[in-house]
């Protein structure tokens, strides 16, 4: 059993390149128009996330997310004890991702802001604050003023980003679950990332598919504190708590609610009964 130190190690290393990998994708897409389309920012979303998974996993299981860590407490073994750890490393994480990425960033958002006439901290400069937190529709380096499609409500938002968590955690749950004949052993972390590759893909143009809370609020807050002020916390009204903070939290305890009702019992029926009829991959995830 990894020690509290390599836990709180190995979640505050995999969160810092989560944010480092994703949001410095969109940094790179807003600010140099480096990237194309959803689709190239949402595989450098997977590839890092994939790239966390196998650096920190043996550490700390890289969960890399404060909403599936809760799912882990109610749904597996995680002591209830080890939360407080694992969220805070998470949310450090995350900001630490975020304070590098300004670093690296900080003058090509200046330029770009310059470019476009958006004046930090002012109305619409949530066009540049997107980089680090979350808005909803996608502002894709614009005021959410000049979307020319409709608004996405609060409430739609919300079971965009509550879906996107749940289907996740299916996801998360079923792939390292011991009792399911089918997981990709050896290919867990790069799944993984696909399976986030996918649902940015799919969710992005409409929330910029968060589904993860400390990815979220701890850039969101750096935004604050180096010149968005208010904006990251008044663009969406309420919505960056309703829709980005309580939607994961709820998607994931219902991702896996779904899992443990429903498919885990399966996987164990059909574990078993592989190992009666002799199946020697079944008998090894058993371990006999």
């Amino acid at each position: 059993m990894p020690t509290h130190k390599q836990q709180f190690c190995g979640e505050f290393i995999g969160t810092f390149l989560l944010v480092f990998f994703g949001c410095g994708s969109v940094c790179a897409a807003v600010t140099t128009g480096a990237q194309v389309g959803i689709f190239q920012v949402a595989i450098i979303w997977g590839l890092g996330i994939a790239t966390a998974i196998y650096l920190t996993g043996a550490l700390s299981g890289a969960h890399l997310n404060p909403a599936v860590t809760l799912a882990i407490v109610v749904y597996r073994e995680l002591p209830l004890k080890r939360l407080p750890l694992y969220w805070s490393a998470q949310f450090l994480g995350a900001f630490a991702g975020a304070a590098v990425l300004y670093l690296c960033f900080s003058e090509a958002i200046t330029s770009y802001e310059k470019a476009h006439a958006i004046v930090r901290g002012g109305t619409g400069s949530e066009a540049t604050a997107m980089v680090f937190g979350e808005y909803f529709p996608n502002p894709s380096g614009k005021a959410l003023s000049e979307h020319v499609e409709p608004d996405i409500s609060v409430a739609r938002a919300f079971g965009v980003e509550f879906l996107g968590t749940a289907i996740l955690l299916l996801v998360i749950f079923g792939i390292t679950d011991d009792q399911n004949p089918e997981r990709p052993r050896a290919i867990i972390g790069p799944a993984i990332g696909l399976t986030i590759t996918m649902l940015i893909s799919l969710f992005g143009p409409l929330t910029m598919a968060c589904f993860n809370p400390a990815r979220d609020f701890a850039p969101r807050l750096f935004s604050s504190w180096v010149g968005w002020g208010r904006v990251p916390f008044e663009a969406n009204g309420c919505g960056w708590l309703i829709v980005y903070i309580l939607a994961p939290f709820f998607g994931a305890l219902f991702g896996g609610l779904i899992y443990t009702v429903f498919l885990k019992p399966c996987y164990r029926i059909e574990s078993a009964s592989r190992t009666k009829a002799g199946d020697p991959l079944s008998s090894h995830l058993d371990g006999t």
